[in-house]
């Protein structure tokens, strides 16, 4: 089975900084995807960040474009989320997701992944 566990959490002031991870194991190969969706309050999940396999692509919403920067170390399996510049609207729990081959084609879309996500967890930036 594959599995993700997400750690980083937490609260902070805005303008502060976090870092997220999302630690997989099991049969994911090589050629896996991870992508980071939030669920803020009063909004819809929504895509924030993803890597891929191929060249380390890094794909980012426009608005954490310049803050947040995603990155990957393929000895611990596990990718980092860190949040520069954090703003109150950036409140929500985030989660972390894997595709086994690829990122899907329309990724900004929870739905189009394999269904594989991590527990999630709580970020919240206090004015």
């Amino acid at each position: 089975q594959v599995q993700l566990v997400v750690s980083g959490g937490g609260l902070v002031l805005a303008g502060g900084s976090l870092r997220l991870s999302c630690a997989a194991s099991g049969r994911i190969g090589v050629r896996y995807a991870v992508g980071w969706f939030r669920q803020c309050p009063n909004k819809a999940r929504e895509f924030v960040s993803a890597i891929t396999w191929a060249r380390y692509n890094t794909y980012y919403d426009d608005s954490v474009k310049g803050r947040f920067t995603i990155s990957r170390d393929d000895g611990k399996n596990t990718v980092y989320l860190q949040m520069n510049g954090l703003k109150p609207e950036d409140t929500g729990i985030y989660s972390c997701v894997l595709n086994v081959q690829g990122i899907p084609d329309n990724y900004y879309s929870d739905s189009d992944w394999d269904d594989y996500w991590g527990q999630g967890t709580q970020v919240t930036v206090s004015s």
